[in-house]
């Protein structure tokens, strides 16, 4: 007999309503699809296209809103930023999905989700015009989070890691940057002939890890031109975030379906995601492509 996996308190935080700890969702409040955001304001320009709505969840930056879209059950949840909320996020997804609540164990079969992050991302490709839709075949995370994981290596492309390495002179006091890929059936599915695909560098902060220098210099002043000019399979890297690789690779891990979309965008004004046209058009094609 195979014992199933009981998680503890310690481990497994249940409120007292029955929801996860961090997002407040319960089991039954979870879409197959999930929408995955960075804004919190912005959960209700996607959910002003559904049908119906279920549930309406504020805790803290994530905000969820579950309903309906075309006969399609959807959830819609914001992050914030950074691969650290993407930890708490696509951890507590998982066990809304495979985790039964009432006992703390694992369930018998597994449910998948189907993940898709959209957002606007800073462009790198010069020739990219504004407003162009990427969509990621591969992200390269700077973060680390899934170096804690054990399972890594099964899952990132390690080739693809030490040329990256190589052409950037890595300096390996920044740690060991990772690289995922999305599952070819999901980009198909998502992307089909109009996205432009190319990859995504995931960072772990917004200034110098993005190269922006304001009081304090820089450890590598010429990180976005060598971003640029990397190119490995006839692809180059399309696009910077602060998510993407933790979202595709702790989906991978947890056997869930993961991709990342963005709007190009070189004005660095990516808050202002409800007056842009462009990622208004990209969140109408990820809900009919679901």
């Amino acid at each position: 007999m195979i014992m199933k996996r009981k998680f503890p308190e310690s481990e497994l935080i249940i409120n007292a309503d029955g929801a996860c700890f961090h997002l407040h969702v319960r089991p039954e409040q979870l879409a197959d699809r999930v929408i995955l955001i960075s804004d919190p304001a912005v959960v209700r320009s996607v959910a002003a296209h559904f049908n119906t709505i279920e549930c309406d969840i504020e805790s803290r930056e994530f905000h969820t809103i579950t309903g309906t879209y075309n006969s399609k059950r959807i959830t819609c949840l914001s992050y914030g930023f950074g691969s650290e909320n993407i930890d708490i996020v696509l951890n507590e997804l998982d066990t809304l999905a495979n985790v039964n609540y009432n006992t703390r164990e694992e369930k018998d079969s597994h449910r998948t989700l189907t993940l898709v992050n959209i957002g606007i991302n800073e462009g790198v490709q010069s020739h990219i015009e504004a407003g162009t839709i990427i969509a990621s075949v591969k992200s390269i995370g700077f973060d680390g989070l899934l170096n804690f994981y054990a399972g890594r290596n099964e899952v990132c492309d390690l080739q693809m890691e030490k040329i990256f390495v190589d052409h950037m002179q890595w300096n390996p006091v920044k740690g060991s940057p990772y690289i995922v890929t999305t599952e070819d059936d999901l980009l198909k599915q998502i992307a089909q002939n109009d996205f432009v695909r190319g990859y995504t560098v995931s960072c772990i902060g917004y200034y110098a890890p993005q190269g922006r220098g304001l009081r304090l210099p820089l450890e590598e002043p010429e990180l976005k031109e060598k971003l640029a000019t990397f190119e490995y399979n006839g692809k180059r890297i399309c696009n910077i975030d602060m998510e993407s690789a933790s979202i595709v690779g702790l989906a991978s891990l947890l056997g869930h379906r993961a991709i990342s979309c963005c709007v190009v965008d070189y004005a660095k004004q990516i808050s202002c995601l409800n007056e842009n046209g462009a990622f208004n058009s990209l969140i109408q094609l990820v809900l009919d492509r679901m």
